[in-house]
């Protein structure tokens, strides 16, 4: 078993758990749901060495990955033991921005910006969001040039409208071999955090944020509840979403800057203890059974990264 499978297992795990002590309907009722394999999340911003510096003083020191083929952008990346990884994006000539999808996200430092889902037979996950009623856009390649002259080939396919993995999460679909792409980076072998557990996508509306993932998933109702920090939360057992309707506060004032778009992301761990001796995280909570931990968002430019786990 890959370790990306053996990830999306120890999820549905988990949600297990979780489903158990709720009066939830099992798991095994819903015979036509999509499993999600999280890839890859993505953080915006105007300057990439800025962002790496500042990954770099939480413990999290990414890797160099190269300019995209776009011309516009290039990136650095943290890859994880479960093979999903963070990816930083910034443009190559300061302030030139166009030409990519996340343009407005880079130009305004706005941190969280989109999440990608893996799939080797993307053609056929395209034909079946289609025929659920969900707009996908036609597939394109893309590439990246690595540090080391190889390039490094994939197709993408946008879900939905607005921009890029903004909402729903775009496909993708290696064309070379993944491991040319991501390798577990050095700052984090060994470490007490195993990948990317969790997207919290900021919406306007819960209910209808539901709706259009339980349309796209066929997955069952998610479980709700308040936080403080991020208003009304809804979590879908054994996935890697968490929606969040603010009801007021900076989750509002990002809303109205930058739209609907992930707003934080959530490291998986086993030991929450070490995580949170490790990162010296703070602001710790329940979040649907598990404990969520903080990063210090200064230190990282205002991102909002945590760590979830027991």
């Amino acid at each position: 078993m890959s370790k990306r499978n053996f990830s999306i297992c120890r999820r549905l795990f988990g949600a297990a758990l979780v489903l158990s002590v709720t009066s939830l309907p099992s798991m095994a009722e819903e015979s036509k749901t999509t499993v999600l394999d999280l890839d890859h999340v993505s953080v915006c911003g105007s300057n990439l060495d800025a962002l790496r510096q500042a990954f770099t003083d939480v413990g999290l020191t990414p890797d160099f990955g190269g300019p995209h083929g776009n011309g516009v952008t290039q990136m650095a990346l943290i890859g994880f033991d479960d093979e999903s990884y963070l990816e930083l994006i910034a443009p190559v000539k300061p302030g030139v921005t166009e030409g990519s999808a996340w343009g407005k996200f880079i130009a305004g430092d706005a941190g969280p910006c989109a999440w990608a889902v893996g799939t080797n037979v993307l053609l056929q996950e395209v034909d079946r969001l289609k025929k659920a009623g969900i707009a996908v856009r036609t597939p394109e390649p893309g590439s990246r040039k690595r540090p080391d002259g190889m390039s490094v080939t994939w197709t993408t396919a946008d879900v939905g409208s607005g921009t890029q993995g903004s909402v729903l999460p775009f496909i993708i679909e290696d064309q070379t071999p993944r491991a040319w792409r991501v390798q577990p980076s050095e700052s984090v072998k060994g470490a007490p955090v195993f990948g990317v557990e969790n997207v919290v996508l900021g919406v306007n509306n819960l209910d209808a944020a539901i709706a259009l993932f339980r349309k796209a998933y066929g997955w069952s109702e998610p479980l709700v509840e308040n936080q403080k920090d991020f208003g009304r939360l809804a979590y879908f057992p054994g996935e890697p979403v968490i929606l969040a309707a603010p009801t007021g506060g900076w989750l509002s004032d990002r809303l109205g800057r930058f739209g609907e778009a992930p707003v934080a992301y959530l490291l998986g761990t086993r030991d929450f203890a070490a995580a949170a001796k490790k990162y010296k995280l703070s602001g710790t909570k329940t979040w649907f059974g598990q404990r969520v931990g903080w990063f210090d968002a200064g230190k990282l430019k205002g991102v909002r990264l945590g760590v979830i786990g027991q």
